[in-house]
């Protein structure tokens, strides 16, 4: 994609999700996101069909606090723990920025949808990211070598999944990345070599 593509498309995202959060998403409006991302109706419509195609660009916010994340990642530290400062990180982001009616609503349109499956797409930078730290993590002889990458990595997206599910399904009655310490250390446990 070009860098000018990137740069509009990104902007419209950013500036959708910046008045979801002031504004609550049924108060936002088409117009609202293209004053405020300082783009035209046109280009909004070449990259979304309309308000609810930004529901799926959830997973885009994710991969960018991923990408900005690997910056931060220290080469010394185990793949667990790694694992579990992205999953802390992400999940502080949920907790602190992102409407628990926005992440519910994407959950459920990954249900229904007849289109991209925009969280379980393996071409983002979340599975990209979490099968280079695992396969490092097996090459040093941290993670278990008899489970591929790909089932180590599927099984913490499982788990991460079920943790924000239940989490909308109690509507952000606690803290998604507190309770998510205790489980994703548990599951990570069963694949650390021992």
């Amino acid at each position: 994609m070009p860098k000018k593509t990137r740069n509009t498309r990104s902007k419209i995202v950013t500036a959708a999700w910046k008045l979801f959060d002031e504004q609550g998403y049924d108060n936002t409006t088409v117009e609202d996101i293209i004053f405020e991302s300082g783009t035209s109706k046109g280009s909004f419509y070449h990259y979304f069909d309309g308000k609810d195609d930004l529901l799926s660009t959830l997973s885009v916010i994710f991969d960018e606090k991923y990408e900005e994340l690997m910056t931060r990642m220290n080469p010394g530290t185990s793949a667990g723990e790694t694992m579990l400062m992205l999953n802390r990180e992400l999940f502080s982001l949920i907790d602190n920025s992102i409407p628990i009616e926005l992440l519910a609503r994407l959950l459920s349109s990954q249900l229904v949808t007849h289109g991209e499956r925009h969280l379980l797409d393996r071409n983002r930078t979340y599975f990209k990211l979490l099968h280079q730290i695992v396969r490092q993590g097996q090459e040093k002889g941290e993670l278990r070598q008899d489970l591929s990458a790909n089932e180590i990595v599927t099984g913490y997206a499982m788990l991460e999944r079920a943790m924000m599910y239940e989490w909308c399904l109690n509507n952000g009655a606690y803290s998604l990345s507190q309770l998510s310490e205790v489980h994703m250390r548990r599951m990570l446990d069963g694949y650390l070599v021992k």
